[in-house]
């Protein structure tokens, strides 16, 4: 059996479209759907409480943490394959849990993600990274232990072995594949749409806590002459990818958001 757990706040704007393609799906093994609404105030909870075949388990007490909340889902599950994907991340194909379960069926394997593409109304800059991060995986292949939970896989007995740690409030994934030597499989073939077009206040919370995250996780801050390094390469690439896509009204946009998102990130590791 496969496990898809949907974790899910104010999605409504997604939500539907996501189910609909989960339930539709093309498997060889029984599916389960278990959902699990963290406070919703959009119609969210209203709509998923009425598709009946999905499986409604109420939120862990308390403020919301990721690694609770997963640990919590996991434990309810059935199925031998454990599949996340986030009410926000819409399969584009039939043949996508099947995809992208496949080479969990390799013992050796510890874990998989899909492929994401980002929405029509993503900024360019947006589109730009998710298809340098995913896309063939061509370039992400050489960052270290790259990974995402968004739309993932697992064997349950490796999840119930190692379950999330429940004291990080940012980066749970990037911390389940980081504290030990895993194998993680890229599965282009299994394709879902999901980006955010964050305001720049946004921008600057998550990469801040994404630092902080990962001076948790001990490593090592970039510092200052590096992250400027990094804001000037990333703007220069953003500037000839807006120049080939027609998108010069970014023009102006995208420093600020590569300052943003570089210089709060490296704040978040000095905390």
């Amino acid at each position: 059996m496969i496990s898809v757990l949907m974790r899910s706040h104010n999605d409504i704007l997604y939500v539907r479209s996501t189910v609909e393609a989960l339930l539709s799906q093309s498997v060889d093994e029984e599916m389960e759907i278990i959902s699990c609404d963290d406070h919703s105030a959009d119609g969210t909870a209203e709509y998923l409480a009425q598709v009946t075949k999905i499986r409604r388990i109420s939120a862990p007490e308390g403020k919301y943490v990721p690694g609770k909340t997963l640990n919590h889902m996991i434990r309810e599950a059935r199925g031998e394959y454990i599949v996340f994907n986030n009410a926000d991340a819409i399969p584009q194909t039939k043949e996508y849990l099947k995809n992208l379960v496949a080479p969990l069926k390799d013992k050796s394997v510890n874990c998989v993600f899909s492929n994401q593409i980002a929405r029509q109304d993503a900024f360019a800059v947006v589109r730009k990274d998710y298809e340098r991060a995913f896309g063939d995986g061509s370039i992400s292949r050489n960052w270290h232990k790259f990974f995402s939970l968004v739309s993932s896989g697992f064997r349950k007995e490796e999840l119930i072995l190692h379950p999330f740690d429940e004291t990080f409030q940012y980066s749970e994934d990037s911390q389940w594949v980081n504290r030990r030597e895993v194998k993680i499989v890229y599965v282009p073939e299994a394709i879902v749409e999901h980006s955010h077009n964050y305001t720049l206040p946004e921008v600057k919370k998550r990469f801040f806590n994404e630092g902080v995250a990962d001076k948790q996780m001990g490593k090592k801050s970039p510092g200052v002459l590096r992250t400027w390094k990094s804001i000037f390469a990333e703007t220069l690439r953003d500037w000839i990818y807006l120049a080939k896509n027609g998108a010069l009204s970014e023009f102006f946009y995208a420093p600020r958001y590569r300052y943003m998102q570089k210089m709060s990130y490296y704040r978040g590791t000095k905390q």
